[in-house]
């Protein structure tokens, strides 16, 4: 046998000796929010490299972008979203896409910047909240869990201002975009933010919000790929990296209780 083809040999034994995901490199487009979100792919990429895979993060701050993105191929998956959000969407646009796990929890806050505590909020004040139907309802129950407002019996988990029936500090709601919230603080007494974007401008929820949410319920953020794409090996290889130990302990150590992993 020639050097040559032993030399090839060679190469053939030790290609197919690799695991299968070391032979050939995959490539992801993900799709983010600024903050917490793009900032935990610090721990995900090197996990997936190990395997063969390279994630390409592409950041979003409008949130009807990304499924629309997934939907239409532009992206593989997209981590930014709970699921009564994904719900909403996939019933308003028809989107073919699947939630395959749950990954942080971000508790919803009341902010302000004009009063430390809720008690110092006054009749008629202006609240801003966000014009998404499951985000902007998510504040609207933040409200009423603590005894601000009372909603219609049966609205769910998307109620809108029209579902209040009471009212008792008759307080004006104003909706903008979900990215907007934080830069309204300036112009309204308070405002429903989204925990991303506080903790991406250096705030911490459990230190700043007048209201916040408990850990329980049903607003865990969630990987969403493409209803075709969901038992794909690379799908299970993301998962494993979301939910691992390594990424725990990046939470943990990092946001210190302001954002939680709901695995």
């Amino acid at each position: 046998m020639s050097l040559k083809k032993i030399g090839l040999a060679a190469l053939f034994l030790i290609a197919s000796a690799l695991p299968a995901s070391a032979q050939t490199k995959t490539t992801l487009k993900i799709g983010v929010t600024p903050g917490p979100h793009s900032e935990i792919l610090e721990v995900v990429k090197p996990l997936l490299a190990k395997q063969g895979i390279e994630l390409k993060e592409l950041d979003f701050s409008d949130y009807n972008v990304p499924n629309e993105a997934v939907s239409s191929g532009d992206l593989d998956l997209n981590s930014f979203q709970h699921k009564p959000f994904l719900d909403k969407q996939i019933a308003d646009r028809g989107y073919k896409l699947a939630n395959v796990a749950k990954t942080l929890v971000f508790p919803m806050g009341i902010y302000s910047k004009k009063y430390t505590s809720w008690s110092e909020i006054p009749d008629g004040a202006t609240i801003a909240i966000q014009n998404d139907p499951s985000n902007g309802g998510r504040a609207l129950l933040l409200l009423q869990a603590n005894g601000v407002i009372k909603l219609r019996e049966g609205s769910g988990l998307v109620p809108s201002s029209l579902d209040i029936v009471e009212n008792p500090k008759n307080l004006k709601f104003i909706e903008v975009e979900a990215a907007q919230t934080q830069r309204t603080l300036s112009d309204v007494d308070a405002a429903s933010v989204n925990t991303d974007f506080i903790v991406a401008s250096g705030g911490n929820p459990k230190r700043d919000a007048l209201l916040l949410e408990g850990p329980d319920g049903p607003y865990a953020n969630i990987l969403v790929v493409r209803e075709a794409d969901k038992d794909k090996p690379w799908v299970k290889a993301v998962i494993e990296a979301y939910q691992s130990p390594e990424m725990k302990k990046f939470v943990e150590e990092k946001y210190k209780g302001a954002v939680l992993t709901a695995f």
